[in-house]
């Protein structure tokens, strides 16, 4: 049986400075469960309805659906929660492309980019201080388990960029070039801003390239995309070209 103290432990965690103090944070489902256990993170609790054919019974706690009910932070709750701890994540190499965040605040939005940098074999994703907290519980829901497999960063991207001066920086603005007349490097950085202000001025005055996805539709009533469409969209086709010039 959960104790008082510990279900309001992890109601705490859906707030960023509990978050920090207990260093901890929450994922939801045994399929996502599974992906944190089978990798580097940490693991402190796990808390489920139901048996887990890939643990020992002594890894887990059997709670009832109504104690499931109480910690979740999902409408619906899946059959169990973990606790993990929060690791520290180190700025890499630059090799390939990588995105920079820069105040995206939509945990959907963040938890949809971490997967496809998952999917395209993006490494690291450097977000700015104000982007929202990767171990936000919607934003761990949404990336379906690829959090395990990128390299997420805070830090002032003004000193990020200036620090790597010698690579190609794309910013994603309205008026920009056309994205399928621009030419990737192969090693890129790739500027995606808010979703309300785009990227900032100081931000975007550092970037070597300011590129635009264009409209083709004859009836353009759509006023944008959302940050996380417009970086499928770019994402693709800088693999394309890349795997264009490299096959050929």
């Amino acid at each position: 049986m959960l104790s008082t103290n510990k279900i309001k432990l992890i109601q705490s965690l859906s707030k960023k400075k509990y978050r920090q103090k207990y260093n901890l944070f929450v994922v939801e489902g045994i399929k996502n469960i599974k992906e944190f256990v089978f990798s580097d993170f940490i693991l402190k609790n796990i808390y489920s309805t139901e048996p887990i054919s890939f643990l020992n019974e002594s890894q887990y706690e059997l709670i009832s659906q109504d104690e499931l009910k109480k910690i979740s932070f999902l409408t619906t709750p899946h059959n169990a929660l973990a606790l993990f701890e929060i690791p520290i994540f180190n700025l890499n190499k630059i090799v390939g492309m990588q995105l920079a965040l820069d105040e995206v605040q939509d945990p959907g939005n963040m938890g949809t980019i971490i997967r496809l940098a998952d999917w395209f074999g993006i490494e690291q994703i450097v977000c700015s201080p104000g982007t929202v907290d990767i171990f936000n519980p919607k934003v761990v829901q949404a990336s379906m388990g690829s959090l395990t497999r990128v390299n997420i960063v805070y830090m002032d991207l003004v000193n990020f960029i200036t620090s790597n001066e010698d690579l190609r920086i794309y910013a994603t603005d309205m008026n920009g070039d056309n994205l399928y007349e621009t030419s990737f490097a192969s090693d890129a950085v790739l500027v995606m801003g808010n979703e309300g202000n785009g990227i900032s001025d100081q931000v975007k005055q550092l970037c070597t390239n300011v590129i635009t996805i264009p409209r083709f539709g004859n009836i353009q009533k759509t006023e944008s995309l959302n940050v996380a469409m417009s970086a499928g969209i770019i994402i693709g086709e800088f693999f394309s070209q890349i795997n264009k010039n490299g096959n050929s």
